[in-house]
């Protein structure tokens, strides 16, 4: 009987090794493209412009919104869906921001900076996965390409603005036509235009409009591509944006140097958020005079941030911070000239519970329920519930919650 019971576990042996080998169990792991369309505000597919994506919507999970962390920038938030942490904790406060410590800059133009991974404490989903054996990639996103071989994605591209949409897409078909053995199962892919466009002529112009559609085309065409490949039916496609766009306008400005004339202070950021850094004997008299001109912007003192904002335990936040109300701008004189030129088009960065700040979340696929709508979703836990789809182990420091969001999954 023991002879037969060890030549039972040779033969189960054998076979798991000829699995393993031949990519059976790669084929087992579901497939899933994280989309993110960069500022494409929640109302966008709601133009009556975009037949690809009202189409994936309606077979799929759309959400009211999705609601981004503050302050309701690219990078903070790119980096908190992947890593489901608020930037307080994750590192990445603002787009540009300092070292207090070092005096070192964090700027999205310094590519050097941008890849040093010193600035980046969470970890980000494909670090998660790819440490548990799950095979992943990038087509751009925020710290995928970051100088530590193993916080990388296994398949990566340094961003480049540039890059044709139809290359991207062609990229991502290649890494799924590639051996099961080799094949990346989590993939993200990431477009800019309605961000670009957003910024210069604003949410309301016939021009983003244009933009709209021409990203519902882009839609349309990696959708075509997974059907030529033979695997539209076998991808989990989640759709994104990183934040909303409000309009602003060089009428609705704030000139907070003016207002601390003879005062030295460090000023970091400008429009929706400004962090200042006043002289340590100058805190008080600053923030008073800010508050007691408190108009069209709130001001607080580091210690006094609202804790629904999640921005105070974080050594590169400055001691006040300034947020103006939506579509004004909080400036510097430098800022004077250009903002009195006109219309500005664009921006974001706001409150994050003002609802024009607010951008998509679809979901579509093998894993997701059909034909659901639902409410607001919170980018937070969109990184867990990749870990639900892929069975892995979450990062321990996830601010992000399970709990609010495996309701859209099918529940077998």
């Amino acid at each position: 009987m023991k002879e037969k019971i060890n030549s039972f576990r040779k033969l189960f042996l054998v076979i798991l090794v000829t699995l393993f080998s031949s990519g059976i169990f790669a084929q087992s792991q579901p497939y899933v493209i994280l989309i993110s369309f960069d500022a494409f505000r929640w109302d966008y597919s709601n133009r009556n412009i975009t037949p690809n994506i009202e189409s994936f919507a309606e077979n799929g999970v759309n959400a009211q919104s999705l609601k981004p962390v503050f302050p309701s920038k690219t990078f903070p938030n790119h980096i908190s869906i992947i890593t489901g942490m608020y930037p307080e904790h994750h590192g990445i406060i603002f787009n540009d921001f300092y070292n207090t410590f070092t005096g070192s800059h964090y700027k999205l133009s310094d590519s050097v900076e941008v890849r040093d991974s010193r600035w980046y404490k969470g970890e980000a989903f494909w670090e998660t996965a790819k440490h548990q054996g799950i095979i992943t990639a990038s087509y751009f996103w925020p710290g995928s390409d970051i100088n530590m071989e193993y916080r990388r994605p296994n398949y990566y591209y340094h961003y480049s603005h540039d890059t044709p949409y139809k290359q991207r897409i062609n990229g991502v078909i290649d890494w799924l036509k590639l051996p099961y053995n080799k094949r990346p199962h989590f993939i993200t892919l990431y477009f800019e235009l309605t961000d670009d466009i957003g910024h210069r002529y604003g949410p309301n112009s016939p021009q983003i409009d244009t933009a709209i559609a021409s990203l519902d085309s882009t839609f349309g065409s990696l959708l075509n591509s997974l059907r030529n490949i033979q695997m539209i039916d076998s991808v989990n496609i989640i759709l994104v944006s990183d934040h909303g766009m409000t309009d602003v306008s060089g009428d609705r400005i704030i000139n907070i140097e003016e207002m601390l004339k003879g005062y030295d202070v460090k000023y970091s950021n400008y429009g929706p958020v400004m962090m200042i850094q006043p002289e340590e004997d100058d805190i008080e008299k600053v923030y008073s005079l800010l508050k007691n001109n408190e108009n069209h912007y709130k001001v607080y003192k580091k210690d006094g941030i609202p804790s629904y904002y999640h921005f105070s335990e974080n050594p590169f936040i400055y001691k006040i911070l300034v947020v103006a109300d939506l579509g004004w701008s909080a400036i510097l004189n430098r800022d004077l000239k250009w903002y009195k030129q006109g219309s500005t088009g664009g921006n974001h960065g706001y409150d994050n519970n003002t609802l024009d700040m607010h951008g998509t979340f679809i979901a579509s696929g093998p894993l997701f329920k059909e034909h659901y709508k639902t409410g607001m979703i919170n980018c937070l836990d969109i990184y867990p519930l990749l870990c639900k789809i892929f069975n892995v182990y979450p990062n321990a420091n996830i601010d992000g919650r399970l709990d609010r969001i495996k309701f859209i999954l099918k529940e077998n």
